[in-house]
């Protein structure tokens, strides 16, 4: 049978229970939980750095009625950080490589961003659809088109990311095709091949943290507009 480049986005299943399951509930025991002793373990200490920095430096330029999202952010950064390292482990699956995953996560969070703006401040909102300043004969194309860019927010946050992470994953599958190949008939390249390897999965890892913070921050950016 002929193996598909593609075939390492298909999600997997075992006796009929699909894997991804398991998967979207990994990330969950990351989370740091209060712990009964006086001193928090190094690994807890840690979690607990890292989680406190981003909260600050995300909602820092947000107003304080936004301040009430700070535990949908974190959560939503450590979930799809961890989702995505997770894809880098041998015969694993990443779950965020799905574009119907990261759609089911951008819409419904780009939804209330702007529910909460047209519940809250309805003439700021809708503000934003027409530039100040703009002349008359331009008016309704300038709507139209500032509409159809609000609705294309996240599609574009769901596309960016499947995007990414996909091409990061067949770029990696066809390096390391390439040195398998090439060490019987060329060890020295297959040698430089698996360097490349190296440092490619060293730039995979970047740009899983880097995507799951660009995730969260452009939805920040939008609950901004909106509170």
């Amino acid at each position: 049978m002929t193996l598909s480049l593609f075939d390492q986005f298909v999600s997997p299943v075992l006796l009929g229970i699909p894997l991804i399951a398991l998967a979207l509930l990994l990330p969950w025991i990351l989370f740091p939980a209060p712990s009964s002793r006086w001193m928090n373990s190094r690994l807890l200490t840690l979690q607990s750095w890292f989680i406190g920095r981003f909260t600050n430096q995300l909602l820092l330029p947000i107003n304080m009625g936004g301040h009430k999202w700070a535990l949908i952010f974190t959560s939503l950064m450590v979930f799809l950080i961890s989702l995505n390292m997770l894809g880098l482990l041998p015969y694993t699956f990443t779950p965020t490589t799905q574009l119907s995953m990261n759609m089911g996560l951008a819409v419904p969070l780009w939804l209330a961003t702007v529910i909460i703006g047209l519940r809250n401040q309805p003439a700021i909102a809708l503000a934003h659809l027409l530039p100040e300043g703009t002349p008359t004969p331009l008016i309704p194309v300038l709507i139209i088109i500032e509409t159809l860019s609000l609705f294309i927010r996240p599609l574009a946050l769901g596309v960016r990311l499947t995007a990414n992470l996909t091409a990061g994953h067949l770029m990696m599958q066809l390096i390391a095709t390439a040195a398998y190949l090439l060490l019987p008939l060329m060890p020295a390249v297959a040698i430089l091949t698996t360097a490349l390897l190296f440092l490619l999965t060293l730039l995979e890892i970047a740009v899983a943290m880097i995507q799951a913070y660009v995730f969260v921050l452009l939805l920040s950016l939008y609950l901004q507009e909106n509170v």
